[in-house]
């Protein structure tokens, strides 16, 4: 299943199968994006570049993106645990998530 992303460093909407958490172009990290295919393939250029314009913006990009629930069965996540010991402590993180800044790390 194809799914729209959009990459912050690049400026550019990527149209990925499955569900991907790194730019094609750059290896940065990208955001996936509420705009089904169907709709974004039926837009007509002008309508394209305005939504372009509306991601550039951040508030709007929160608007605009989603988080996918089930990351845990892909297979990005899966083989990244494959490589991490059973005792060590992982944290993630998400795009469009509250920055915490008097967060604590505890090693």
């Amino acid at each position: 299943m194809m799914y729209m992303h959009y990459c912050k460093c690049c400026h550019r909407i990527h149209m990925l199968n499955g569900h991907k958490r790194s730019c094609p172009n750059c290896s940065e990290s990208i955001t996936e994006l509420k705009v089904p295919y169907m709709e974004y393939v039926s837009m007509n250029r002008e309508k394209r570049d305005a939504l372009l314009t509306r991601l550039a913006d951040e508030a709007q990009l929160q608007d605009l993106s989603t988080t996918y629930r089930m990351y845990k069965y892909s297979k990005w996540y899966k083989e990244l645990h494959g490589q991490i010991p059973g005792n060590a402590i992982i944290t993630y993180t998400l795009t469009g998530e509250t920055q915490m800044n008097n967060a604590v790390s505890v090693i």
